[in-house]
């Protein structure tokens, strides 16, 4: 099962993908996460170290890969013809709970470049693998809408869009489920994150029924997650009991029951 979890920035996507591809290979699963935000931070909601997260080899500077595989003499277009059975090997990490982390890179600088290549390279990736039943894979979307347009999650077989009580947040949401399904994703899911009371409960579940969205589940906000993060820990190590967590584990268990 491929999985991919999008959303408004700072709604908490990360979060939602770390602790599913934690949760996933604590059950025995051989989990891949691939953090696919130009601004990288899966690796610590994962549990790996900062100085760790550093020695990854991101896609987007892995400069021979991409000159190799993508280039043209035009501006812009890139070409994929290869396998990608060893980019994994290559450029992944694994985490303290086994879960193995590809991280597509970011733009360290003004005039450095777009990272289509790398985002090319990672729709290749998705479009290849065939994942077995006990495999799964989730990838943490850059935020926005942005990505919908390069086509990174058109291989996907689940798509999570995260989004809290804010009307941006759920006006995004509606983009991205309506870009999703444009995109042939049959299964796309709105999560409801950081509820602190009925109120938010309900201007969520209002906001999903009144434009058909399919309304997973509402993650209660706390504190030990916000916490967790501050210590740059993994949410499973150090806000293992957190209500947060549990509804995320439990978001996890519906997908696997939900999947063919």
């Amino acid at each position: 099962m491929k999985i991919a979890v999008s959303g408004k920035g700072g709604v908490g996507k990360t979060l939602v993908s770390g602790t599913l591809a934690s949760y996933y290979s604590q059950k025995g699963f051989k989990v891949m996460a691939i953090d696919a935000d130009p601004s990288p931070n899966l690796a610590l909601t994962l549990g790996i170290p900062v100085e760790e997260a550093n020695k990854i080899l991101p896609i987007s500077e892995n400069a021979k890969l991409l000159e190799e595989k993508t280039k043209t003499d035009y501006p812009g277009v890139f070409k994929l013809h290869f396998t990608v059975d060893d980019i994994i090997e290559e450029n992944g990490m694994q985490s303290p709970y086994g879960v193995n982390l590809l991280v597509m890179g970011t733009v360290k600088s003004a005039g450095s470049g777009c990272a289509c290549g790398a985002n090319a390279v990672v729709r290749e990736l998705l479009r290849h693998m065939i994942v077995d039943r006990d495999e799964i894979v989730v990838v943490d979307m850059e935020a926005g809408i942005e990505h919908m347009g390069r086509g990174t999650a058109s291989q996907v077989d689940v798509m999570i869009v995260v989004a809290d009580s804010s009307r941006k947040s759920l006006e995004i949401a509606k983009k991205l489920s309506t870009f999703a399904h444009q995109a042939g994703i049959q299964k796309v899911y709105v999560v409801g994150n950081r509820v602190r009371d009925p109120e938010e409960k309900e201007l969520i579940t209002n906001f999903t029924q009144n434009n058909n969205l399919p309304l997973l589940a509402l993650i209660p906000y706390d504190d030990t997650v916000v916490k967790a993060d501050r210590v740059g820990e993994a949410p499973l190590k150090y806000a293992e009991t957190s209500e947060s967590v549990k509804a995320i584990q439990q978001i996890a268990e519906k997908l696997l029951q939900e999947r063919t």
